[in-house]
């Protein structure tokens, strides 16, 4: 098209330019080549206007590259890592698997059992009630003279990170009986009783009695201070709890501090899955030593409504004698 162009140029002169140069032939031949897709100023009708993009140059070079997706085995490190930070945090401030080692909880809880323990509801203040199951770390050597487990490297890791139960910790598990303030009482085989009130036990180990005989700890009444938990197994006479550790320096007692949480449910194995509630002995009416907040809460409002009703009553007395009066007048 170069060409032609210089010839169309040099032929519109006529005789009169015949001869000279044509200044403009190299600069039109130059316009057509300096792209492979740039048009040539006109109608846009020709057949060079929409040229596809070649190999070579041109403006396809700058469309963006999709970019390759990552290898799965670079990304398998990150999700590993996101998976541990979770399951650290899990274990930290919300749920922890603990193993149970012995039988003092039967038949609630078999050794081997496999427990998941709620952290979450410490954190915001909530304190252990009568009648759940609950673990702590062991206030002052309880656990003195008990096998420890030796676990490998492995299970230190999961057991760490939340993926295993405990294994060296110096945890313990059992239901709270008494909280602060309440008076815990056993004589003779029972019933065990808490601030004069006789509990009903159903899981209590069968044939076990409620209170044990022995001048070891199985007969006492003690007054839970506050800040503590008195607690024992429902394997009675097979619980070496807070009746048999009374020479300690909490006199028996696990201080609230020392409360990892509840257990809430038996995970493993699967024939085993149940939740853990609190008996209903523990719900009798009078049970507490004091008045709870509950009743509070319930009192409150027929307090003020009644406060409220008596200046109403005032006024409408009042409001009544004076319309009397009028109409006596």
């Amino acid at each position: 098209m170069g060409d032609a162009a210089v010839g169309a140029r040099s032929g519109r002169g006529g005789e009169e330019h015949r001869g000279r140069p044509v200044e403009s032939a190299g600069p039109a031949a130059d316009d057509f080549v300096t792209s492979g897709n740039d048009s040539p100023v006109g109608d846009g009708d020709g057949p060079g206007d929409e040229q596809p993009p070649t190999a070579q140059g041109g403006s396809g070079d700058d469309a963006p590259q999709a970019k390759q997706p990552r290898s799965f085995w670079k990304e398998l490190p990150i999700l590993i890592g996101i998976a541990l930070v979770l399951a650290l945090l899990i274990k930290t401030f919300l749920v922890q698997a603990f193993s149970i080692p012995s039988d003092s909880m039967q038949n609630t809880l078999q050794q081997g059992d496999r427990v998941l323990v709620d952290k979450l509801t410490p954190w915001f203040g909530s304190e252990p009630e009568r009648g759940e199951v609950v673990v702590f770390h062991d206030p002052d050597n309880w656990l003195a003279g008990e096998p420890t487990p030796d676990p490998n490297l492995l299970q230190k890791a999961l057991s760490w990170i939340g993926l295993m139960p405990s294994a060296e910790e110096k945890d313990l598990i059992k239901r709270v009986i008494g909280v602060g303030g309440d008076t815990i009482e056993c004589k003779g085989t029972g019933p065990l009783k808490v601030n004069g009130m006789a509990l009903n036990e159903p899981y209590v180990y069968p044939g076990n009695t409620p209170c044990s005989q022995d001048d070891q700890g199985g007969q006492f009444k003690v007054k839970v201070p506050e800040g503590h938990i008195w607690v024992m197994g429902d394997h009675r006479q097979n619980s070496r709890d807070s009746r048999y550790n009374q020479g300690d320096k909490n006199d028996g007692m696990v201080p609230v501090d020392e409360v990892v949480g509840r257990a809430v449910v038996i995970a493993w194995p699967i024939n085993r899955w149940t939740n853990l509630p609190v008996p209903d002995t523990f719900d009798q009416p009078g049970l507490a030593a004091g008045p709870s907040p509950a009743a509070v809460l319930t009192a409150a409002p027929q307090g003020l409504a009644l406060a409220g009703a008596v200046p109403l009553v005032l006024w409408r007395r009042r409001r009544h004698g004076a319309g009397e009066g009028r109409r006596e007048g």
